[in-house]
């Protein structure tokens, strides 16, 4: 009965000391830097800023992307949204004085951000120009019918 006691004196200093380990500076600075990590626009999972602006005809989708190539942006439109992806690729190779590879690495990343419009998007009225890291979607809006009620 002793050995019971001792198991829950046990579980409740452990407990006792993850929840003063949470609590302490060094591990609640470290916490509140994750959460800014997550919540900061720049983060490295691919998020990339992307702005949409409204006129009476038209609506532009602008996406921050600088140091990217144009070569590596993909513009997909569908009927209701648009989705903007960037792929990176990377090949690191390493060779001896007799230029054998001796090692190797590729790396892709691909990050993509989708737009979604109010009205129905017609592909032939999409232009896009990409100029010093900033990419510009022109989307014109289009009108549908107005039909009487009897």
């Amino acid at each position: 009965m002793s050995n019971d006691s001792s198991n829950k004196k046990g579980f409740g200093d452990l407990m006792h000391s993850m929840n003063e380990f949470f609590h302490e500076r060094p591990m609640k600075g470290m916490l509140q830097s994750i959460d800014e990590f997550f919540t900061s626009s720049a983060n490295p999972f691919g998020s990339f800023p992307v702005k949409m602006t409204e006129t009476d005809d038209h609506y532009v989708v602008t996406a921050e992307l600088p140091g990217v190539n144009k070569e590596q942006i993909q513009l997909d439109v569908f009927p209701q949204y648009i989705t903007i992806s960037v792929t990176n690729k990377g090949v690191y190779s390493e060779e001896n004085e007799k230029h054998q590879t001796i090692k190797r690495k590729q790396s892709m990343s691909k990050s993509s951000r989708t737009v979604p419009f109010p009205t129905v998007v017609n592909e032939k009225n999409v232009k896009a120009s990409y100029k010093d890291g900033l990419l510009s979607v022109k989307v014109n809006k289009e009108s549908g019918k107005r039909i009487q009620i009897e």
